[in-house]
């Protein structure tokens, strides 16, 4: 996990539109909350992405984006955003090179084979593109009331 205060690292990732979005297009106008997960359709990833999606017009009105980041291809988000209703921008990381770059990907061994994990982990990025929280989602339904709470706190600083 990155570090509070580290810069974040910058990203071109496209959406489930298939459009582009970078990191630095927010720069100076937005907080970003960028929020990693496993894969679209699991449970709590799925929670997550309604409870961030439910939020948008509260995060919004913090100044705040919503972006989630996965290693689901752009297809899959859109399949998973029509089926759920989704505003949230979900973004392909199929390689999971930004997911490298977060320090969320991860190997586990489960039944004797390894395979990449990402983790459940959301940054609050302030204007000038730092990382002001690092959160690990420890409970799907509390988590975005968690991170929209940080959003206020850091409008406050």
């Amino acid at each position: 996990m990155l570090s509070v205060g580290e810069l974040a690292p910058s990203f071109e990732l496209p959406d489930s539109e298939m459009a582009m979005v970078s990191l630095e297009g927010y720069r100076g106008q937005w907080i970003v909350v960028l929020f990693f997960y496993p894969r679209d359709g699991s449970p709590q990833c799925t929670e997550e992405a309604i409870g961030f999606s439910d939020h948008e017009d509260d995060f919004r009105k913090l100044g705040a984006k919503i972006v989630g980041v996965s290693r689901d291809d752009v297809l899959c988000h859109a399949d998973f955003c029509e089926a759920h209703g989704l505003n949230a921008r979900l973004l392909a990381d199929v390689e999971g090179e930004v997911c490298q770059r977060y320090d969320v990907l991860h190997e586990k061994e489960t039944a004797g084979f390894k395979r990449a994990y990402v983790d459940r982990v959301t940054y609050v990025i302030d204007l000038q593109g730092v990382v002001r929280f690092a959160v690990p989602v420890t409970n799907s339904r509390d988590h975005v009331v968690e991170v929209l709470n940080l959003v206020k706190e850091l409008g406050k600083l």
